[in-house]
């Protein structure tokens, strides 16, 4: 529940006093509803904030994916000889080892068609490890930059957080308010994951720990209805961005996915374009069974584009390429380390070149 509107930054310090909370959200509704609601203009994440230091992404992600890389390098070196010539089984080759990486059939498929056709200009591995990482960067090139800085139009800013369970997804929604906090935004968490007490309480630790404002609700309570008196708060609190943290759930579980269908529709309430933002939380170590998940959370949400964690743990960072490639959303965030500060704009370019380099 939220606190006495007061500018004190953290959690609020009411959450034992629910009566309170629940007459300040009545107050609000009439007050902040909006029959044609402002249009609004996402925060950015801007791709080249480390551009004056060492890049930590890049430098997470080469660690994570030594041994990819180090298996594409040794084999690209091998399967192109000193003369030059790159025959048909050395070009099958290259496709099986992108395919271990998670790359995903279609796309192996797609960026070997092109070595197929350059293979005549292909006379040292170097030449060979540039066309891929071109390919590469090309499935990513149609994304926008983003920044976090970036003043949204019309607030708030409502972010939807949503995933299956284990795989990050309320750390995600603390980084994502810490670095917002950052940048000069206030931010307001809501934790409709209202089944379990555990996840309340660990909101709240990353609501103290970024210095953002929380809605803490009972156990128990309808997330539908603490997500319309959360925007309300929003709204009443004038805050630049919300973060909607949801309950984990298996992605063909039914009745789940309806409920974050009823989530979003109390939202739109208020706000027709709400959520402007619906990041879905995967873990990159599950490989190419993330295609599913992330399948039925878009049928079910309407997804906006994916945050990756434990990409700095995958041998098979390619599952990012087949994300963008077969679904063709973008892949917005990267978790590479455990950190409060270990949320990265992931950008196409600086992927291609861990993955290859």
């Amino acid at each position: 529940m939220v606190g006495d509107g007061s500018s004190h930054r953290g959690v609020d310090k009411v959450a034992d006093r629910p009566h309170f909370s629940y007459r300040l959200f009545e107050a609000t509704r009439s007050h902040c509803a909006q029959p044609n609601p402002p249009e609004v203009v996402l925060p950015q994440l801007d791709p080249n904030e480390d551009s004056n230091t060492v890049n930590p992404f890049l430098e997470k992600i080469k660690q994570g994916m030594a041994r990819t890389r180090k298996a594409m390098s040794g084999r690209i070196a091998a399967v192109v000889p000193a003369a030059g010539h790159l025959d048909e089984d050395a070009v099958d080759e290259i496709e099986a080892l992108l395919i271990a990486a998670d790359v995903g059939l279609d796309t192996a498929v797609e960026i070997i068609d092109e070595v197929r056709a350059r293979r005549d200009k292909i006379v040292r591995p170097e030449d060979l490890t540039e066309l891929l990482k071109a390919e590469v960067s090309r499935v990513f090139a149609p994304d926008p930059p983003f920044s976090f800085s970036a003043p949204p139009a019309g607030s708030p800013c409502v972010i939807l957080v949503v995933g299956v369970n284990g795989t990050g997804k309320t750390t995600t929604a603390g980084k994502l308010a810490k670095r917002y906090v950052g940048a000069g935004r206030k931010v307001l968490l809501a934790a409709c994951d209202t089944f379990r007490a555990a996840a309340i309480s660990q909101l709240e630790v990353w609501a103290e720990r970024a210095g953002a404002d929380m809605v803490r609700p009972r156990q128990g309570a309808d997330p539908g209805a603490v997500a319309f008196d959360a925007l309300a708060a929003a709204r009443a609190r004038k805050m630049d961005v919300l973060i909607v943290d949801t309950a984990g759930r298996l992605h063909n579980k039914v009745n789940l996915m309806e409920e974050l269908k009823k989530i979003r529709r109390s939202l739109n309430k208020q706000d027709q374009a709400a959520p402007h933002e619906t990041l879905l939380v995967l873990d990159a170590t599950t490989g190419q069974n993330i295609l599913s998940q992330a399948r039925e959370f878009d049928r079910a949400t309407g997804l906006s584009g994916f945050v990756l964690t434990k990409l700095d743990g995958t041998a098979k960072g390619g599952i990012a390429i087949a994300l963008r490639r077969e679904l063709q959303i973008p892949v917005k965030l990267v978790g590479v380390g455990e950190g409060s500060d270990d949320l990265h704009p992931f950008n196409g370019e600086t992927f291609a070149q861990a993955l290859f380099e």
